[in-house]
């Protein structure tokens, strides 16, 4: 999940759809606009290379998430008409949007409509549409005119690859693209006001900042509702472990201790004054775009893509990334977090798949790989890519994490227990509840 003007770019980014399942140290006069390369491209370049192995008489139709206007839109739609001056094949983008794509291609592809390559978060695509999915062993592991020499697979992320294979059991179905992880968002320039001369560790280390922060008038953090379950099971993983919160909501063991001791811990931000007041009423993206956006709030858990959601509002930001602190012995730490992506599918009865992959190839490294991270401010796939410097802490991040974990540590996996947190969460901020009837509200579900 994300983005001081007026308020209408507010209200811009008020109708902005959340994508799901996505750094500091940019002097403002160097802050990157919309349109304006930030680096040359990484070696491995195909904006122009030249690519074979191509099926006579291609053509591709290709479904995308992204509505029209969006930069990742953008920077596709270029990629495409420059897929086709390299390669003489047609590539027509249909831009669904989020709610579009979810709801339309489904009954597309069982219809038989001719869709050859589609892209939706990991999950989505390899879970609801995974029937329709064309088997990509081959097509990774070999060595192409545009591969320098090496697999595609060798070329790129090698954790999200893991993760698509297994997303698809055992063998690559999906190309990742867009990757994100999620992790604590803080503002630089507040911290150094605050004197904060090291980002915190530990709990104890981060109740130590938020202090600091309180002291200069500063709220250390806010949340927005759309984001509460994944706070509380980011939490959760540290008092009991990733395995564990899996567990307690897979199996609805809400009466586990780890519930009551992760409420308490909320339950402490909250009386000492270190959560916002408005995280009782925050309706996405209230929090981040009139909190976080407007420098009023230094910390807000939240994924890779926020940079780009919060531009409009605030392009100056001074961005920080670190890792959400340890907090008991037999939690996680920073080697855990949720991390993933968007991918590209290609429809198993396509007439074309190298060509598929192919524009796949095309996208995922070299120039338009880096010139899409540089347009969403957002996480390239190649490993040679430079990140944009609003994530330059968040590379770090990602490259220590060994422990990946789904979306909201499974505190969103189902929908009544979803609501409960996010209820009982805001009536925790708004005093109306304690943590101890808190985790008996979750314990009730179980």
């Amino acid at each position: 999940m994300k983005i001081f003007r007026k308020l209408s770019a507010i209200f811009t980014l008020l109708a902005m759809v959340l994508v799901i399942a996505s750094c500091a140290g940019t002097p403002p006069n160097e802050t990157p606009q919309a349109g304006t390369p930030q680096s040359e491209a990484p070696s491995g370049d195909t904006g122009g290379a030249e690519i074979s192995e191509l099926e006579d008489g291609a053509s591709l139709v290709y479904w995308s998430m992204w509505s029209e206007a969006e930069p990742q839109a953008i920077v596709l739609a270029a990629a495409a008409r420059a897929f086709t001056e390299a390669t003489g094949v047609s590539v027509s983008v249909n831009f669904n949007g989020r709610q579009g794509q979810r709801e339309g291609i489904a009954p597309a592809l069982a219809a038989g409509e001719r869709i050859d390559i589609f892209d939706e978060d990991i999950d989505r695509v390899t879970g609801q549409w995974g029937d329709h999915l064309l088997n990509l062993n081959e097509l990774v592991d070999s060595v192409f005119s545009d591969t320098n020499g090496r697999p595609y697979k060798d070329l790129v992320n090698t954790g999200l690859m893991t993760m698509a294979r297994e997303r698809g059991g055992g063998s690559y179905t999906v190309v990742p693209y867009q990757p994100f992880v999620f992790t604590t968002m803080y503002n630089k320039a507040l911290f150094d006001q605050a004197g904060i001369t090291r980002v915190p560790t530990n709990w104890n280390e981060f109740l130590d900042a938020c202090e600091l922060l309180l002291d200069i008038g500063i709220i250390p953090m806010t949340v927005d509702n759309a984001y509460i379950p994944a706070l509380f099971g980011y939490t959760l993983t540290r008092v009991v472990g990733v395995n564990r919160s899996l567990e307690i909501f897979a199996n609805l063991e809400l009466d586990d201790p780890g519930i009551l001791r992760t409420a308490e811990i909320f339950e402490d931000l909250i009386t000492s004054g270190y959560m916002s007041q408005r995280a009782a009423t925050n309706v996405y993206p209230e929090g981040q775009a009139s909190e976080f956006a407007m420098e009023t709030v230094a910390i807000y858990l939240n994924g890779t893509w926020l940079p780009n959601e919060l531009r409009e509002i605030n392009p100056d930001l001074n961005w920080g990334q670190f890792a959400w602190p340890s907090i008991d012995p037999n939690g996680a730490g920073p080697e855990a977090h949720n991390v993933g992506a968007q991918c590209f599918g290609i429809n198993r009865n396509t007439a074309y798949p190298n060509a598929a992959f192919a524009f796949i190839r095309f996208i995922t490294l070299g120039h338009w790989d880096q010139q899409l991270a540089n347009e969403t401010w957002g996480v390239p796939m190649a490993n040679d890519a430079v990140w944009p410097p609003q994530l330059s802490d968040a590379e770090a991040v990602f490259a220590a994490t060994t422990v990946p974990f789904p979306w909201a540590a499974g505190a969103e996996d189902n929908p009544n227990v979803t609501a409960a947190i996010i209820e009982g969460f805001q009536r925790m901020v708004a005093g109306t509840l304690t943590a101890q009837q808190f985790a008996d509200s979750l314990a009730a579900l179980g």
